[in-house]
């Protein structure tokens, strides 16, 4: 029966990826579909879009008792104004298909696991980039970021790649340090902050090609469709609230870490590479924060080292715990 499951979650799994990559595609046609909405002109400035264009209306006003027609366009709907394409609600809808194929997966090798499903890099790589995209469908009720919907799906799909070709190891019992009510704790919150570091980048990513755009004309006509999105202020106000989430789930999960240390191993701290990381992480993105509110850190410098922050948690997932051995190399690798 156990067997069974675990075959079933795999084949959701599969699944789950095959549905992510309609929505991946979907994303990116929406976002050829946006270079379509803007045009540029002979100077580099961004004028009126056919679509635009095509609703505008003739108003008919008297001025000193003549007849005036005057040529009304329809306003220009950017970022978050902005109507969603047929490809966008496409790729939402099969992102919300995929995440429910996602679930499912998780919860059968949970069940099979007899256990939460986040015990080894596999399990964690399945439950993490199902938060991810959990994450990234939560924020729409606060935030518009469809537009993020190809780096998100993008993303989780090459996690999920390298999850299901390099860390998949059947179901196991849990070795006796990690049968510990701070593993809930403790993973779950690293994962959720690992989603919000996820999102974050993808809005760094966006505000430096923002910047890009505005500051090179030539780039203009190659990025039109970002003419679409935020500006460059905005998003990376963006980027620094959902950071601020982030960092503060990551600080549980060093101090939870400490102090599962301890009950593990009579330590709160020991110099593991692990643990080490972990702190790297922590530290990049304090310094992000504090960099942004006291030294008046805007724009690119801040975007870079948000990336800066987000390639160290990628090198503490896909290096740091395959390849360097410490009292974290248990979990089945």
């Amino acid at each position: 029966m156990t067997t069974n499951l675990a075959t079933y979650s795999v084949v959701l799994t599969y699944s789950a990826m095959a549905v992510y990559v309609v929505a991946f595609i979907s994303f990116a046609l929406d976002m050829a579909k946006r270079s379509g909405e803007v045009t540029v002109g002979a100077d580099g400035t961004a004028v009126a879009s056919t679509v635009r264009q095509q609703q505008a209306k003739t108003v008919a006003t008297v001025q000193g008792g003549t007849v005036v027609l005057e040529r009304v366009e329809a306003p220009a709907k950017t970022g978050s104004g902005r109507r969603g394409s047929r490809f966008e609600r496409v790729g939402m809808a099969m992102t919300v298909l995929a995440l429910v194929l996602h679930v499912g997966a998780i919860v059968l090798r949970g069940i099979a696991a007899d256990r939460v499903p986040w015990g080894n890099m596999f399990e964690f790589s399945l439950t993490g980039t199902g938060l991810i995209i959990a994450i990234f469908l939560l924020v729409q009720l606060w935030q518009n970021l469809k537009f993020l919907g190809v780096f998100i799906t993008g993303l989780t799909l090459i996690l999920l790649g390298i999850a299901t070709v390099n860390y998949y190891v059947p179901v196991r019992p849990l070795v006796p340090a990690l049968e510990s009510y701070w593993l809930v704790l403790h993973v779950f919150v690293a994962i959720a902050g690992t989603g919000f570091f996820a999102l974050g980048a993808g809005l760094a990513v966006s505000q430096l090609i923002q910047t890009y755009r505005l500051s090179h004309s030539g780039a203009s006509k190659q990025l039109r469709f970002m003419e679409t999105l935020p500006d460059a202020d905005r998003l990376e106000v963006l980027t620094y609230r959902v950071l601020l989430v982030g960092f503060v789930l990551w600080t549980f999960t060093l101090i939870a870490g400490a102090i599962w240390a301890e009950r593990a191993w009579g330590r709160y701290w020991g110099w593991d590479t692990k643990e080490v990381w972990t702190f790297i992480i922590w530290v990049i993105y304090a310094g992000y924060i504090h960099a942004r509110a006291t030294r008046g850190w805007r724009g690119a410098r801040s975007s870079w080292l948000a990336l800066v922050g987000f390639s160290a948690v990628m090198f503490n997932f896909a290096v740091v715990n395959v390849f360097f051995k410490g009292l974290h190399s248990y979990s089945g690798l």
